[in-house]
């Protein structure tokens, strides 16, 4: 998949890095074609046992890179942004993931589809929608409540506030946390432990555990993407964009 998402199958655990850590991770176009790729052949590899999900470097996923996200797609072509979602969604495995420092956006949804998931102390996980002034994605809006309930996953969508290690393990969004140094092997060594039974009964546990939820997450996308297509360019996301760039604080009250 080339350098942006790095593949190690490490006896049948397949370690999958999101490899951009001078931007943070952030995921562009290709990356996304590429992390959709990854778990579609992951899915059909029977060497492929357990996926654990990482960023290089001193953090996750700074989320999606807007500088090129529309590159190189037609008028009308779905954007392999959605893809993306949908091949992780319905990846049939057992997924873990690895995450510490920044966890944004997307960086922050995509683990909301991790069977486990293992934070560092250094965690700084956001989901700036509303700040943004746009709706949530990849079936977040679903698979956060499912995670952790309704009232703590709208306190989060609506205050768009920071969490760290010790608050996402306390409400539900991490099994454990670890210092920085360890968690990689940490993470590791309980996905080879889930690695050391045959894949086809693992898969099966997966679809009693997901299954049911699945229907919800797909109606949870294409709303998703609904409420994008009216929030994305509005007055409310170019403010909150002008601000960013002008390094200010927004003003949705003016509008």
């Amino acid at each position: 998949m080339g350098d942006l998402i790095l593949t190690d199958n490490r006896d049948g655990v397949l370690v999958i890095t999101l490899n951009r850590p001078e931007k943070k991770n952030a995921i562009n176009t290709a990356m996304w074609i590429a992390l959709r790729e990854t778990f579609r052949q992951a899915a059909e590899d029977d060497e492929v046992v357990c996926a654990l999900l990482c960023g290089a470097g001193e953090n996750f996923c700074s989320g999606v890179d807007l500088s090129s996200f529309g590159e190189g797609l037609e008028e009308g072509e779905e954007h392999p942004f959605e893809s993306a979602a949908r091949a992780v969604a319905e990846f049939d495995k057992p997924l873990v993931a690895a995450a510490q420092g920044a966890a944004v956006g997307g960086g922050a949804t995509v683990l909301f589809h991790a069977d486990v998931v293992y934070v560092g102390e250094s965690l700084r996980l956001r989901l700036p929608f509303a700040n943004l002034g746009l709706a949530p994605e990849w079936g977040s809006s679903y698979m956060l409540q499912a995670n952790i309930g309704a009232q703590r996953a709208a306190e989060l969508f609506y205050t768009a506030e920071w969490v760290d290690a010790d608050r996402a393990v306390e409400c539900g969004m991490a099994a454990r946390s670890f210092p920085d140094k360890q968690l990689f092997e940490e993470a590791l060594a309980k996905a080879s432990e889930i690695a050391r039974w045959p894949v086809n009964a693992l898969r099966e546990i997966k679809r009693t555990l997901r299954l049911h939820h699945l229907p919800a997450i797909d109606a949870a996308i294409n709303a998703e993407q609904a409420a994008m297509e009216r929030q994305a360019g509005s007055p409310e996301n170019i403010e909150a964009i002008m601000a960013f760039m002008e390094k200010r604080e927004p003003d949705f009250r003016k509008l």
